[in-house]
């Protein structure tokens, strides 16, 4: 998939349930929440005529009121018959089994490409199945079970990074489900893949993050000055989402063909072929967490050579993965 349909899409996953969440919207309003153009996002929309559910009759596919959006309309955005895209979907255990069984199938024969979100799905569903706690499972395609994005707060903490201020964020983390209460200071609001972000050096982290804004649930303007050096917000359409710290320690990975997707879709420092086939690849992490994940869901085909630290790490992280399993 291009950089361009993945970016449509994005927008698309994402305007739906805002319109769900806020009511009927401008044009120009919802091209400049989701960061793109009206003449963009008109083109968007007659694709969301072409979706919907299976079966593709005419009760089964998105309405878009096109005729608003023409010469003479009220340049209003209206769509119907997408209620279903308004919420996340849920799963009985035994759907959820049943698609565990389904989605190992598909592994067995997936390319490189289909591996990944195979792999991210299986992640999704056998974590939750660990937990055993809950009746169903809760399936929302990136654990993007946000809040709708308050149009005032992003005005707010741009604000306050133009006034050199400290915000205090309460901020919710999908991949460990934790919310948690940091103090930034505020670089500016940067837009990517449809999704706004707050560019901010961390104190928690003692590191710059990225905070995407429809995930925070509050942030309050502190009368504090910034203390961290002057930094512009990133460009995060030249630069991606990727951004690392000097002090993030580059770790090393042996990775076996059918794992050798990785370079194309992770910024990596150096890769060298090996005799045998596989590949090492060195890569800076920003948080170990991120990498036990990722070879989680690489394993058999991927191991953490050095340093030894991460290799202890990932191998505590697989015996507690079989633990829950035994």
């Amino acid at each position: 998939m291009s950089a361009g349909a993945r970016d449509q899409v994005a927008r698309l996953l994402t305007l739906v349930p805002w319109l769900h969440r806020t009511g009927e919207v401008h044009l120009d309003d919802a091209a400049a929440a989701l960061g793109t153009t009206p003449e963009q996002l008109l083109k968007d929309l007659k694709v969301l005529l072409m979706c919907g559910l299976p079966g593709g009759y005419p009760d089964d596919l998105i309405d878009v009121d096109l005729d608003a959006l023409e010469d003479g309309g009220d340049g209003v955005v209206r769509i119907g018959n997408a209620d279903y895209l308004a919420r996340p979907l849920r799963l009985s255990a035994t759907e959820a089994s049943a698609l565990v069984v389904a989605l190992r199938a598909v592994r067995a024969g997936a390319d490189e490409r289909t591996l990944e979100v195979v792999d991210r799905t299986l992640a999704k569903l056998e974590a939750a199945a660990a937990e055993g706690s809950a009746p169903a499972v809760l399936l929302d395609g990136e654990g993007d079970d946000h809040a709708p994005l308050d149009p005032a707060l992003g005005a707010r903490v741009a604000e306050a990074a133009a006034n050199g201020r400290q915000v205090r964020l309460t901020y919710w983390t999908p991949s460990r489900d934790e919310v948690s209460e940091r103090t930034v200071d505020p670089r500016g609001v940067v837009r990517h893949g449809g999704h706004a972000y707050l560019d901010a050096w961390c104190h928690a982290a003692e590191a710059p993050r990225l905070f995407r804004l429809d995930r925070v649930r509050d942030a309050a303007v502190l009368d504090a000055p910034v203390v961290s050096e002057p930094v512009p917000p990133r460009d995060l359409e030249a630069e991606g989402l990727f951004a690392t710290s000097p002090e993030a320690p580059t770790v090393t990975l042996r990775l076996a063909p059918r794992a050798q997707w990785v370079p194309e879709y992770y910024p990596v420092e150096a890769v060298r072929p090996q005799a045998d086939g596989t590949l090492e690849v060195d890569l800076v992490v920003a948080d170990p967490r991120w990498l036990d994940r990722l070879v989680l869901r690489l394993a058999p085909h991927a191991r953490v050579v050095g340093p030894q630290e991460f290799t202890r790490s990932s191998t505590a992280a697989a015996a507690e993965t079989l633990r829950l399993y035994g």
